[in-house]
């Protein structure tokens, strides 16, 4: 690929997704967008790039994007969270909402792996959580290739071997042929949406939990304050916000604050209010 094409490729992505794409790492570039060019019958990525930007096709545009998007994804990613999530901010909030819906939002899930760890964790725990409690799971991404996985709820060895306890493997999971198939009870509990989350944040809202994790660090500064505001909008004043390691909401000074001892874990600050 020529420094043009690069320098393209990061410039699209930075205009419509707020992703951030270093130009001059071309090797990456050219892997991220191999398998796209090869099933769009292109004969290189070179003459990929060269058809999108001379046609102004949308919808490869979006292929690239999206390509360049993917990002790592597992089962019950760093763990941390889910105990925390279970332990101490699930029993917590659904006795504050009592038979309101307790809503659950993961914002850039992937293929699905950390809303579906949720809906696990809800589900092995609602023998002790009160009899008319609701709770309600929402997975949104940008990538529509990542949401037919994540709604098919397939995973191969590999993936399921990530991060996944034997124990929640055979409760949940059904061997079928070389992958592993997610039980309806677990698939029915999620709610999916595409979602641009730098320019759609109007599109969410009422959230009381809010998982946003390794999804920060790959946005431009602009980008990242952007997104901050539509989670800060979406989320209720006494709503908290998980974040990746090392991520933090400093891009919107004032609209959240950490909590003490739960690294990567925000509330909302109450008084916080959007510039109009």
């Amino acid at each position: 690929m020529t420094p043009e094409d690069c320098g393209w490729v990061a410039g699209i992505c930075a205009a419509r997704v707020g992703l951030k794409v270093d130009p001059e790492k071309t090797y990456l570039i050219e892997s991220r967008l191999g398998p796209v060019a090869r099933r769009e019958r292109f004969p290189s990525v070179d003459e990929l790039v060269s058809s999108v930007r001379g046609n102004g096709d949308d919808r490869l545009e979006w292929a690239v994007i999206e390509a360049m998007a993917a990002g790592e994804s597992s089962f019950f990613r760093d763990r941390v969270p889910f105990e925390c999530f279970r332990n101490e901010i699930l029993p917590t909030l659904t006795h504050v909402r009592g038979t309101s819906p307790l809503r659950v939002w993961s914002a850039g899930c992937g293929a699905g792996q950390e809303i579906y760890s949720l809906a696990m964790v809800v589900q092995d725990s609602l023998a002790e959580l009160p009899v008319d409690t609701q709770i309600q799971l929402f997975g949104s991404d940008l990538s529509d290739r990542a949401m037919e996985k994540a709604q098919s709820g397939i995973y191969t060895h590999f993936e399921v071997q990530r991060g996944l306890p034997i124990r929640q493997l055979v409760r949940h999971f059904q061997k079928s042929d070389d992958m592993w198939v997610l039980g309806p009870h677990i698939r029915t509990m999620v709610r999916w949406r595409r979602l641009n989350l730098m320019v759609d944040q109007a599109a969410a809202g009422g959230f009381d939990v809010i998982f946003c994790r390794n999804v920060l660090c790959n946005m431009t500064p602009v980008a990242r304050q952007k997104t901050l505001a539509g989670l800060a909008h979406a989320l209720s004043s006494d709503g908290f916000l998980f974040l990746g390691e090392g991520e933090s909401t400093q891009a919107l000074g004032g609209a959240f604050h950490a909590v003490a001892d739960r690294p990567g874990l925000y509330a909302r600050n109450p008084g916080f209010r959007l510039a109009a």
